[in-house]
């Protein structure tokens, strides 16, 4: 059987200058108790097992890698090639799957409203504008404020150029972190970061 999901992509943060590498894997409608990943040249990666089969597993799975900024480094640890996914439910089905891992990473858009660090920015109707990237398939974009514990994130199409955050999201005083991630064909993302503050009592 197929997985659900099984892909493994690298990712920037061009901001901080750090990269990584993330598996994501489902398996459908049953639990997994056992999980392996091996890279292109036969490393084991991933090894999961469930402790006890009778909590019967888990669905879904997110591995990522430690963010260095050696990016020579990381791609020594994660070669490009196919990775190989095998599993097995707590049914005892049996699944097999691959992901091409490719270190080519796609350009960075650029903020064009807000700039990164305006003050003063007006709470409803507030819209993150940025620039076209060429080869771009889709944009990821959040809108986040750690202290508050709230996040908008939305998965938007290439032709997409702004975004409307929702009204009654953004707070007055606030500084808030936002990020637009460009997804290449291979499924690799590149980010960029900025902050911004609104206004006060508005």
């Amino acid at each position: 059987m197929p997985f659900g999901v099984a892909s493994a992509r690298f990712e920037q943060n061009a901001t901080d200058g750090d990269v990584e590498v993330v598996f994501e894997v489902k398996g459908g409608d049953q639990g997994l108790t056992r999980l392996t990943i091996s890279s292109p040249d036969g490393r084991t990666v991933v090894d999961f097992a469930a402790a006890d089969p009778s909590t019967l597993g888990m669905r879904q799975f997110r591995f990522e890698s430690p963010e260095p900024r050696d990016v020579a480094g990381l791609r020594a640890a994660y070669p490009e090639g196919v990775y190989s996914f095998s599993g097995a439910t707590a049914s005892g089905s049996r699944l097999q799957g691959t992901a091409t891992l490719s270190h080519r990473l796609p350009a960075t858009a650029s903020f064009l409203r807000p700039a990164p660090g305006a003050e003063g920015v007006r709470v409803k109707g507030m819209t993150i504008a940025w620039s076209a990237v060429e080869g771009a398939v889709a944009y990821l974009l959040y809108v986040e404020q750690d202290d508050l514990g709230v996040e908008v994130t939305a998965r938007l199409p290439r032709t997409a150029r702004s975004f409307v955050v929702p009204d009654g999201f953004l707070g007055p005083g606030t500084e808030y972190t936002m990020g637009i991630g460009v997804v290449s064909g291979e499924g690799n993302v590149s980010y960029v970061e900025g902050s911004f503050t609104t206004a006060a009592g508005k």
